[in-house]
């Protein structure tokens, strides 16, 4: 599951159950990615508070399954599997179209995102693989292109957190040796409730 000792969900102490018992899934399932996390349970903590806020929170205007797409494209430069896993099938489950799902999917392997998303989504999804793989290189006029293609500023703002925090977690699962085995893939939390972080 991890390179590093994981605190197993029937060998938690109080505190760390109690907060596997709010983000856990199906049959007491914890994702392997949070689990990683159990020997500092502050860590796991902000790490979900991160996830919670950048991906699932009701204030977000985006789609939650665009959101979802540009972190699988960032998920896929890094080479990250687990996080591409994870986040195509939660892409998948939202955009509710399983063949635009597999063309997105499909487009992002080949490098070539034109293939599948055009215009604003197209802008989104280049400026998420400069932020990824040239971060010093990006300039305000990067900025204005987004809102050149519609965007406003604090949906820029959505954007520019998913790719910041899809490299921070890209890298937790990659530093760490995190593997998708025993996790159900594709599960996400509410976007109604902020503190409801059980996942289904």
């Amino acid at each position: 599951m991890t390179w590093i000792y994981t605190v197993p969900f029937d060998e938690a102490d109080k505190n760390l159950k109690d907060l596997y018992q709010r983000i856990k899934g199906p049959n007491n399932n914890v994702d392997n990615i949070m689990m990683a996390h159990s020997l500092r349970l502050h860590s796991m903590e902000g790490h979900l508070a991160l996830y919670k806020a950048v991906l699932h929170h009701r204030n977000n205007v985006l789609p939650r399954w665009f959101l979802e797409c540009i972190g699988l494209y960032v998920s896929l430069i890094n080479n990250c599997d687990y996080c591409a896993q994870h986040h195509y099938e939660g892409m998948s489950r939202l955009i509710e179209n399983k063949d635009n799902a597999i063309l997105i999917w499909w487009s992002f392997l080949e490098d070539n995102p034109g293939n599948a998303l055009k215009g604003k989504e197209l802008a989104a999804v280049n400026y998420a693989k400069l932020l990824t793989c040239t971060p010093s290189e990006i300039r305000e006029n990067d900025i204005k292109i987004l809102r050149c293609y519609g965007f406003a500023d604090g949906e820029i703002l959505e954007i520019n957190q998913v790719v910041s925090y899809f490299n921070y977690a890209n890298r937790v699962v990659l530093g760490l040796g995190v593997t998708t085995d025993g996790d159900i893939l594709g599960l996400s939390p509410s976007a109604g409730d902020p503190d409801d972080l059980s996942h289904r």
